[in-house]
């Protein structure tokens, strides 16, 4: 047998705007004669209308997800990534059988549990207690397997003191923190995870990302896991989609799909060489006309083996008369500091043109951003600034050393010296 545990297969969802249904009882059953009997088109679709939240098109109809394709394979980890709006809600509603696709076919092999949001399959009148049997008869368990897993299914959740109190008085953490348990331990060869994860505290996060490992690794069993921290993306998944417009905009490697998606519309250049029309850059009311970036060039290859980023910064403007500064940060993937800013001073430009040298000799390996500043001093003490360019170069430092990693939010990523330990 295939070791494939789910298969999405040309799957489309369509949603009407504003009023359900065509308007008229003729038009819902020629619309439910052509879609479901006779499997063509739905008469009432205007072709091409796509799921873009940010259009202006005033059409009836929207796809939500158009032609989703991928597989699952037992054991497997699949982060869903993707702006609000993408169609991840939608797709995994599909793959629970929360609601049917328009068109296309979804196979799974297994028992498949879901949490959603919070409170999903939970009844508010009934106590934890009761929601935990009512959750895992629906999973289609007996209720000697269920009493088997209560006692781990409580002391995971921390809900002990309230497990015979009415759901609808729990907070949205304790719904979430016993509905994850519930899902988690009674057995589903597949685990559907949604964003709910980010309402439960730091603590239970740990916990949970812990048991999605166990789960997959351990056991065997499929995750499908979809939140925006791309952090628990990373440490959790071993294979991603991204979807964009209702559309599988890429699928595969996790780190490559993540760094894509952190890009956004910022890096739509290729090569070494970054121009200002493809720029996101900053300018604030103190900014001086007369000096601003035209291009970089980063002269090294984007994989940097040795210690040091060599760059060609060229500016449209710079009066000779200006003592010139050029300083920069650097961020990893996250958009986390990893190198504070720098200052460079006293540059000369000849031709509008400077090479510059920066010491990369403290970062640890990994893939990072520069940030790159312009400006003067005045009167020997203040800063003046020109322009600021926000993420203009990329590069991946990979020299495989012996060394500490020191990675933290605030101190950013360097390396220590293991004989100092």
């Amino acid at each position: 047998m295939s070791d494939v545990i789910l298969k999405v297969e040309n799957v489309s969802k369509l949603y009407r705007l504003g009023t359900v249904g065509s308007g008229t009882f003729g038009g819902d059953v020629q619309r439910f004669w052509k879609t479901k009997i006779l499997g063509q088109e739905d008469p009432f679709t205007k072709v091409g209308q796509t799921n873009d939240r940010t259009s202006k098109d005033k059409a009836d109809f929207v796809w939500a997800l158009k032609d989703i394709n991928f597989e699952v394979k037992r054991g497997e980890v699949l982060g869903i990534i993707g702006k609000n709006g993408a169609g991840k809600s939608t797709l995994l509603k599909l793959l629970s059988r929360i609601t049917t696709p328009t068109t296309g076919s979804i196979k799974s092999a297994g028992r498949m549990a879901s949490l959603l949001e919070v409170g999903t399959g939970f009844h508010p009148e009934l106590t934890g207690r009761e929601n935990i049997f009512l959750n895992g008869a629906i999973l289609g368990m007996t209720k000697k397997e269920i009493q088997g897993k209560f006692d781990e299914i409580v002391d995971f959740s921390g809900c002990d003191l309230y497990i015979d109190t009415p759901t609808k008085r729990y907070s949205s953490g304790m719904t979430v923190r016993l509905g994850f348990a519930v899902a988690a331990f009674l057995d589903p060869e597949i685990l559907v995870v949604d964003e709910v994860l980010a309402v439960g505290d730091a603590e239970f996060q740990k916990k949970a990302i812990g048991k999605m490992q166990q789960i997959s690794k351990g056991e065997g069993r499929t995750v499908l896991f979809v939140s925006h921290n791309m952090e628990s993306v990373r440490q959790l998944c071993t294979s991603a989609i991204s979807l964009k417009n209702g559309t599988i905009f890429q699928n595969g490697n996790v780190a490559r799909i993540i760094n894509s998606y952190l890009e956004g519309d910022e890096f739509l250049h290729s090569g070494p060489i970054y121009r200002e029309s493809n720029w996101k850059r900053l300018k604030y009311e103190n900014f001086q006309k007369g000096v601003s970036i035209a291009s970089v060039t980063r002269l090294n290859s984007e994989e940097i083996y040795g210690e040091y980023l060599e760059l060609s910064i060229v500016l449209n403007e710079c009066d000779p008369k200006l003592i010139t500064y050029v300083g920069f940060h650097i961020n990893d993937t996250l958009s986390r500091v990893a190198s504070g800013i720098q200052i460079l001073g006293a540059l000369q430009f000849e031709n509008h043109e400077s090479r510059i040298q920066i010491d990369l000799g403290n970062l640890i390996d990994g893939d990072y951003y520069m940030t790159i500043w312009v400006g003067h001093v005045f009167n020997g003490n203040k800063y003046i600034d020109h322009d600021l360019v926000t993420n203009v170069v990329k590069f991946s430092l990979i020299r495989n050393t012996n060394y500490f990693p020191w990675d933290k939010e605030h101190w950013g990523k360097i390396r220590l010296n293991t004989a100092s330990f």
